[in-house]
């Protein structure tokens, strides 16, 4: 099973519209295995958007993830980097199709409301940013036999 990092921007969080995104990661059927909610520094977030930096819109983007706290999530599943991508849609909302998180939640790329890694090797990177190992829980899900 492969694992990927997602986080819901202040955004997601400060219109409590936490569980509505939760809700479509876990029937989609993929899982949730680590959770936790923090305020970023501009440090930590300086970290997660280093690839940004330099470019125009990174100032404001560090200053909407630290505007107020996120939820930091693991997500498991079979091919979790390509099936959080497609559940969480267009980094613009403008042009992300309806039924994807930001098709449907988001209006501006800066408030998009939600993070999703972009490959495996970005995702092992961003999960390291915000979690230690064991903080990352193993389960089975009840109906991962009808699932998989």
């Amino acid at each position: 099973m492969e694992k990927t990092f997602v986080m819901l921007k202040p955004s997601a969080v400060t219109r409590g519209i936490i569980g509505n995104i939760l809700t479509r990661v876990e029937n989609r059927g993929l899982k949730i295995v680590a959770v936790k909610m923090i305020q970023l520094t501009a440090e930590t977030a300086g970290k997660l958007y280093a690839v940004h930096h330099g470019k125009p819109f990174y100032k404001n983007l560090i200053e909407h993830v630290t505007s107020a706290p996120v939820v930091a999530l693991v997500v498991e599943g079979e091919d979790a980097v390509k099936i959080m991508r497609k559940l969480v849609g267009n980094t613009n909302p403008k042009e992300a199709e309806p039924g994807t998180v930001r098709g449907d939640l988001a209006m501006t790329t800066t408030k998009n409301v939600i993070h999703a890694s972009d490959s495996v090797e970005n995702a092992q990177t961003e999960i390291n940013i915000f979690f230690k190992p064991q903080e990352i829980m193993t389960y089975k899900r009840a109906d991962e036999n009808w699932i998989y």
